[in-house]
């Protein structure tokens, strides 16, 4: 008897950690190199987010994660699939508190540490700074209130040293203790002999350090405060109606099942996705797509959970429910944004998993060399001291994903969901942007857009005629032309349909026909010269009316075009696209006269049309191939291929979901204006990023030359490393003023 083993690859699964006790890039690259040495796992560890996102075969359990990540020195859990759970080691803060900043849930609060340390601390500076009031024994004095600071005050770093000591791994907080603690011990030792001290430095430097850590994590979760907002919009209780006609029930919203009847009242948020059954409303998207004028919602109208029905109560029939909203699938979209690595990232991780021993190096080398070239001690601590302090490289760590986790939840704000850190990148250098017509410069719905009679004929009357008779036809064009038509339309009899020429039938005795030019000559109308000019210089579908008047032969008396309506602002969006620098194509399977209507009203000069998905893929790629950075957007199913070919994806929020998976970006407002949000605000970020690096690389190169050359006082090194992370994080948060 044989025993097979079966090796074929597991399907992998998406999971995500939440992590504590991570302080650096360091902690990060150490938890991602621990994660990945599970077979088959993937990580993309946030310093930002204090999370993970970890894809794993479907035998690796959440458990063997969060043994690989405690292995390194951290916690871990996993988050459970609840989309409304963002960061709850961080909701607790939403009210704003201060002392809910903690080390560890149950422990001594950041502030109460630096609250004490501070006070403590401050005599010790005041009386070390001061020869004139120097007093016997001061020294013994700085020495009592300087023990707690750097040992009570300090235990959030010395712990995280001493954790990560056990498992052999060194990190900013590493660099802290050695300091501290180093100018600790050689101030008690040189206290009984009279020599040089430097409590004021163990102090201060800490007092600092808490400062810089304290707002720090403040400041995080105020970059977070956009991603939980878009959670928190979601309704926690609903009104189910029942389907015996017994009183309605207010039931929590996660016992609402798909094609349950709900309610939602003036006033109150819309608990699910759903098809409105009966009542109307004005319906304030606001929160989820930036607009800021309610849209009317009436019968047969759809709606989305998140929303506000503001004036009026709706009967709602649910479409999708829980995790398939597209509340939900937004926040997956901006969680999964922040939770990717970009290559700036990924660059700023490998460099400061190396920077923490090189540091400690140059440190004993500073040592070394002041007293090798007849420096005192007391010039080689400080010195060396100081480098350990000012070389943390917690603003490296923080200065990607900081911008990211900003910047991506401002974005959801105003209806743009970016995929992650590369199409932001991308995004912000593209220089083409090719549109899709129908759904992205069009609305994709079809209405009247001129109407020409011929002589003799009224205008209403063709309208009456061909609304009459459209009203019984399934045709998309039928609605444009009822619409038109207005109320009041007579009865058809005799109703009969030419397939794929029009339709004819009997309006009040008056035999009457509307359809194809090819229609009105097979029914034996006679064409006036008019009618024929009108259709062959028609940019639309066109709708040739005709009847019989009584005692003569039928006649075709007038044609409605019927056109794909242009969104209101695509002109203004098209300029704006323009103004950014970016050259405009419009990229079409419509004829070449429609398309060239479009493009004109717009303010479009190249246009491509009568392209098929094929030719939609060969022209993005001819873009590329001349080296152009390309943007596609577009919403159906024939632009998925294209939005997938492009080096930037885009698709319209309404479109389809082929569209929407193919895309990089998602813009949850039906607008075009918003492809200018999503390229201003990739933009921006990148900018922001950009400077957040060249800020933390560049403080570091050039503050540990001045502290091993004995410029910089340790003192000054606490402050100004505590300072680079705070300057990074308060950088960042500019992006939260970003405006459409």
């Amino acid at each position: 008897m044989s025993t097979t083993t079966d090796h074929s690859p597991q399907p992998a699964r998406g999971v995500v950690l939440d992590i504590e006790g991570m302080t650096c890039a360091s902690c990060v690259a150490r938890v991602e190199k621990r994660l990945q040495k599970v077979p088959g796992v993937e990580a993309a560890v946030n310093l930002a987010t204090e999370s993970a996102k970890v894809s794993a075969p479907a035998d690796v359990d959440g458990a063997a994660l969060v043994d690989a990540v405690r292995s390194a020195g951290y916690d871990a859990s996993v988050r459970s699939d609840d989309a409304s759970r963002h960061d709850e080691h961080e909701a607790h803060d939403a009210g704003g508190h201060d002392h809910d900043v903690e080390d560890r849930p149950g422990t001594t609060t950041l502030l109460t540490r630096l609250v004490i340390s501070a006070i403590l601390s401050a005599p010790v500076l005041v009386v070390s700074m001061i020869p004139a009031i120097h007093f016997p024994g001061w020294e013994w004095m700085a020495l009592v209130l300087t023990l707690p600071v750097v040992l009570w005050g300090g235990w959030p770093f010395h712990r995280a040293t001493f954790q990560n000591a056990r498992h052999g791994a060194m990190t900013m907080d590493t660099l802290i203790t050695l300091g501290t603690v180093a100018a600790l011990a050689w101030s008690i030792w040189a206290t009984p002999i009279g020599a040089h001290v430097y409590y004021e430095v163990a102090a201060i430097v800490t007092v600092f350090l808490l400062a810089g850590r304290f707002i720090e994590q403040r400041s995080r979760r105020r970059a977070g405060a956009a991603l939980r907002a878009l959670m928190e919009l979601g309704a926690d209780e609903v009104m189910r109606a029942r389907p015996d006609g017994a009183d309605d029930e207010v039931i929590p919203t996660s016992r609402l099942r798909l094609d349950d009847l709900f309610v939602a009242r003036p006033g109150e948020r819309i608990a699910a996705d759903g098809v409105v059954v009966s009542g109307g409303a004005a319906v304030d998207a606001s929160a989820m797509t930036g607009e800021s004028v309610p849209v009317t919602a009436a019968e047969g109208d759809a709606v989305t959970g998140g929303t506000i029905a503001v004036d009026g109560r709706l009967v709602i029939r649910a479409t999708a429910v829980g995790a398939d909203t597209r509340l939900a699938h937004m926040a997956r979209l901006v969680e999964d944004a922040q939770a990717v690595k970009g290559r700036v990232q990924r660059l700023a991780d490998r460099i400061s998993s190396v920077f923490v021993p090189v540091v400690i190096a140059l440190s004993i080398i500073t040592l070394v060399a002041w007293l090798a070239f007849g420096g005192s001690i007391d010039q080689a601590l400080a010195a060396a001291i100081a480098v350990l302090i000012i070389a943390c490289p917690c603003a490296l760590g923080l200065a990607t994903p900081v911008a990211i986790l900003v910047g991506t939840g401002r974005g959801a704000q105003l209806g743009v969901l970016v995929t992650g850190p590369e199409a932001i990148e991308t995004a912000g250098r593209i220089d083409t942007v090719v549109l899709d017509k129908t759904g992205t410069v069009t609305s994709g719905r079809m209405s009247v857009s001129a109407v020409a009679v011929a002589d003799g004929a009224d205008r209403e009357e063709v309208l009456r005629m061909a609304g009459a008779l459209e009203t019984g036809s399934q045709h998309p064009l039928a609605a444009a032309v009822v619409a038109e038509a207005g109320g009041g339309l007579p009865a058809v009899d005799g109703f009969r349909s030419h397939s794929g020429r029009g339709v004819s039938g009997t309006v009040s005795g008056v035999d009457a026909f509307a359809g194809s030019l090819a229609l009105a000559r097979e029914l034996g109308a006679d064409v006036p010269d008019a009618v024929a000019d009108a259709v062959a210089n028609a940019a639309g579908t066109v709708v040739v009316v005709g009847w019989a008047e009584q005692g003569a032969g039928s006649v075709a008396r007038g044609v409605i075009e019927v056109a794909d309506t242009v969104r209101d602002d695509s002109a203004a969006a098209v300029a704006e696209l323009h103004d950014l620098g970016l050259d405009v194509v419009l990229l079409t399977g419509d004829a070449e006269r429609v398309a060239r209507r479009v493009a004109d009203e717009v303010g479009i000069d190249r246009v491509s049309a009568g392209a098929t998905p094929e030719v939609k893929i060969a022209e993005v790629r001819r873009l590329r191939e001349a080296g152009h950075r390309v943007a596609m957007v577009g919403d159906g199913i024939n632009d998925s291929a294209a939005l997938a070919a492009a080096d930037l994806g885009i698709a319209m929020g309404g479109g389809t979901d082929a569209a929407r998976h193919a895309s990089d970006v998602t813009l949850v407002r039906e607008s075009l204006a918003a492809v200018a949000d999503a390229v201003r605000l990739s933009r921006r970020m990148m900018s922001i990023i950009r400077g957040n690096l060249f800020w933390a690389f560049g403080y570091n190169v050039a503050a540990i030359p001045l502290a091993a050359l004995g410029l910089l006082n340790p003192m000054i090194a606490g402050a100004a490393m505590a300072f680079s992370s705070v300057f990074v994080v308060l950088n960042s948060l500019r992006l939260r003023r970003f405006q459409r």
